[in-house]
């Protein structure tokens, strides 16, 4: 009965910590390389808030918060994940040629604000609420 009281504890503190997020601060040059080099070409006027590194169970993250509320978030390589500048636009060159294409040959008068990926696909939220998704191949597949 003791192993089973001693086990059934060993598992709840497990999923106990296995839920909770752990981020840590860290600094700007402990970023991996690429996040650097994404902040510096296409945030290098921005002033950072905070920089932290999300440690989780099965994968480590990284996010960057600017002044004016802006985030972007890296994987554990420092490719972008997302990039949210609330009602501001994106700095250019961050949404791919062909979603931006598609964007301005159908909402002319929205930018993207927003702009999340993952190995299947890339959403975009516009100035105008719009949401869209597309596939690895720059289809439009849905909106929202």
């Amino acid at each position: 009965m003791k192993k089973m009281m001693l086990i059934l504890a060993c598992v709840i503190t497990l999923v106990t910590n296995v839920k909770a997020d752990n981020y840590q601060a860290i600094t700007l040059t402990q970023l991996p390389a690429n996040a650097q080099t994404f902040l510096s070409t296409h945030f290098s006027g921005s002033k950072i808030s905070l920089v932290r590194k999300e440690i989780d169970i099965l994968e480590l993250s990284y996010d960057v918060i600017f002044a004016d509320g802006s985030k972007v978030e890296f994987d554990r390589r420092g490719h972008w994940t997302e990039v949210d500048c609330l009602t501001q636009p994106l700095p250019a060159g961050i949404v791919p040629a062909d979603i931006s294409k598609h964007i301005k040959a159908q909402y002319p008068q929205a930018y993207p604000t927003k702009i999340e990926r993952d190995h299947r696909e890339t959403d975009v939220k516009l100035s105008n609420r719009v949401e869209l998704t597309f596939n690895k191949k720059g289809q439009l597949i849905d909106i929202d």
